[in-house]
């Protein structure tokens, strides 16, 4: 069980890029009771493996304190990989407030719009599943058995998955790049997998 909400808040605010201003969610965490100090922010696309303040926030949480973020796609881009960030937050014991949205996982209407966007989450990755089976029946259908082609195999698949994938979803955080490297495999070819998992397990971009 979720220990009450009685340690302190932790801010987390990204943006996508450089040439945007981060100044709207610090005012917005800062209002919402987020000491200054303990915002972590930095300028990264929801998409990238490498971000390492997100990283920070999250090992900075302590059972009882509360990760606060603007808007719950600040998390991420992926829903799957969303509900999966949510589910370690209440690992550790800590809880987590969205700005903007109704998700308060230290109230009983907050807790149950988590569960209403796990809901979806589920829904969406048996949306890919079938979107997946399509594919490679009409690429049968056309002589082509197996679907593309990979580069890598399946087990530097799911190595560069771990490598790639945020600490705080049980990963290394490592860079697209360095996990190739790490593994033995071009950098595009790493990118185009990463591409290739997400096209099949239906995720869609919570930023558009």
């Amino acid at each position: 069980m979720t220990p009450p909400a009685n340690g302190i808040l932790i801010g987390y605010a990204r943006v996508s890029t450089e040439d945007q201003d981060l100044s709207l969610q610090m005012d917005a965490l800062a209002k919402a009771g987020v000491e200054p100090a303990r915002i972590y922010k930095e300028k990264a696309s929801g998409a990238n493996e490498d971000r390492p303040a997100f990283i920070a926030a999250f090992k900075a949480l302590r059972a009882g304190d509360t990760l606060v973020v603007w808007k719950l796609d600040r998390l991420g881009r992926n829903l799957g990989r969303l509900i999966q960030t949510i589910d370690r937050i209440k690992a550790k014991g800590a809880h987590l407030r969205v700005l903007t949205e109704s998700i308060d996982t230290t109230t009983s209407i907050g807790v149950l719009m988590f569960h209403i966007i796990g809901a979806f989450a589920e829904f969406e990755r048996n949306q890919g599943i079938e979107r997946t089976k399509a594919g490679l029946a009409a690429a049968k259908a056309r002589g082509r058995v197996g679907g593309r082609k990979r580069q890598i195999t399946p087990d530097q698949v799911a190595e560069l998955q771990r490598l790639t994938r945020d600490e705080a979803e049980g990963g290394e955080g490592v860079p697209v790049r360095e996990a190739a490297k790490r593994i033995g495999i071009s950098a595009s070819a790493a990118y185009q997998e990463l591409r290739r998992i997400a096209e099949e397990a239906g995720a869609d971009d919570l930023e558009g």
